[in-house]
């Protein structure tokens, strides 16, 4: 079996800290105790814990960039929109610890902010792009206000669900169900679908619960 290099340890450990405890509660001295590594040890993969946080995120940015790309003129279907929101809310799941505590992370990792709002904008003009591609197949019917304010709420329910899904049970932050998140986006877009659309996303979301 290949050995996991200290530093890919360093990480999943730190990862698995800060979504579990909350990322302003880990210290470096925990995450090395967690390891039963030395704080040497670890400074010398890490300088501080903000460049555990700063590589977290790089890996976190790089999966959402690559899957937020869609194709503006790509013709979706149902299932492969629920397939995305389902890959969508599982990587949130994974750094769930930036979405529970976003202001507090942010405002204390300032060098993330910029990147964190090309993500927010990223995710809103990847919902607009899916719903679009709905619209021009005439399976939503949807006017230019309402179709801005449903992307709005996407992109707001998709950054703000992991924060709802925790205070459910603060007793155990260790339970995550992203389906529940899934089933609450497919039924944002639901209203605004054509009759036989809404059959299948109902019979779709069932699946997440």
């Amino acid at each position: 079996m290949k050995k996991i290099k200290t530093r890919d340890r360093i990480l999943g450990t730190s990862l698995q800290l800060f979504n579990s405890l909350g990322e302003p509660n880990v210290t470096t001295l925990l995450i090395s105790d967690e390891l039963d590594i030395s704080p040497g040890n670890l400074y010398y993969h890490f300088k501080c814990k903000g460049d555990i946080v700063d590589e977290l995120f790089d890996s976190f940015e790089a999966e959402l960039l690559d899957l937020l790309a869609v194709p503006e003129d790509a013709d979706i279907s149902l299932d492969e929109f629920s397939f995305f929101l389902h890959l969508l809310f599982e990587a949130v799941a994974r750094y769930r610890f930036m979405y529970q505590d976003l202001v507090n992370v942010l405002s204390r990792h300032s060098q993330l902010q910029v990147r964190f709002r090309r993500i927010l904008k990223k995710k809103k003009a990847g919902f607009m792009a899916l719903c679009e591609s709905f619209r021009r197949q005439d399976m939503m019917i949807i006017d230019e206000a309402e179709l801005l304010s449903l992307c709005e709420q996407l992109t707001l329910t998709a950054c703000y669900w992991s924060s709802f899904d925790t205070l459910s049970h603060l007793d155990d932050r260790d339970s995550v169900d992203p389906g529940k998140g899934v089933y609450q986006m497919l039924h944002l877009i639901l209203p605004y679908l054509a009759d036989q659309e809404q059959q299948e996303i109902r019979l779709t979301s069932r699946r997440y619960l």
